[in-house]
């Protein structure tokens, strides 16, 4: 059975479709999505047993809304930038920033940032960001692709021998739930807004 990918994202529902206007539009959309991602890692949100950053929720919400492709040229410029040395990284104040800083505990998941990007930006061609329901599930595949090679990453650089879901996994559970129930919301509830401002 082929799957069709076929419906707008949330950014084509918008403003121009065509022409030099739609690559102004485009461009505008790139700059706004890397500031979202840089704020958002910035953002701590006190919870036990950690505090919850709102980074994946950014980089899965800018995948749904922004589809595959401008979804994928967002989250590589932010990548870029990160590589650059530019502070927009949860942790790249703290003394370590640019390749070094990605080469770090966090580079298998800014691998999955990237993986989720795409696949959020797939699943909303696909018309999932549509429903809350079936948002929640794009949500639960975009956790897996950064939480599977983060997890594969810490392992291969400190070892197999050491807590790796202690330090990488569990810890953070809760607020993914929370920040999965939260855009499971937010991209259906754009699209009704949308639908109610035309009717």
């Amino acid at each position: 059975m082929a799957l069709t990918m076929n419906d707008k994202v949330l950014t084509e529902a918008f403003g121009a479709s065509e022409g030099a206007l739609l690559r102004l539009k485009q461009i505008m959309l790139v700059v706004v999505g890397i500031a979202a991602l840089a704020i958002a890692a910035k953002v701590k949100i006190p919870m036990i047993p950690v505090p919850m950053t709102l980074g994946t929720l950014a980089v899965l919400t800018v995948g749904a809304a922004y589809g595959p492709r401008l979804g994928l040229v967002t989250i590589i410029g932010y990548m870029i930038l990160g590589a650059a040395g530019f502070d927009v990284f949860a942790s790249s104040a703290a003394g370590v920033s640019g390749i070094e800083y990605m080469m770090g505990g966090t580079g298998g998941y800014l691998v999955g940032y990237v993986l989720a990007t795409f696949a959020l930006g797939v699943l909303a061609r696909m018309g999932w960001d549509r429903s809350a329901a079936k948002m929640a599930a794009a949500m639960l595949i975009g956790n897996a692709l950064i939480y599977i090679p983060g997890l594969l990453w810490l392992g291969t650089l400190y070892g197999w021998d050491k807590p790796i879901l202690e330090w990488g996994l569990t810890p953070f559970i809760y607020g993914d739930l929370l920040k999965l129930a939260i855009a499971a919301m937010i991209v259906p509830m754009a699209w009704k807004a949308i639908g109610k401002a035309r009717g």
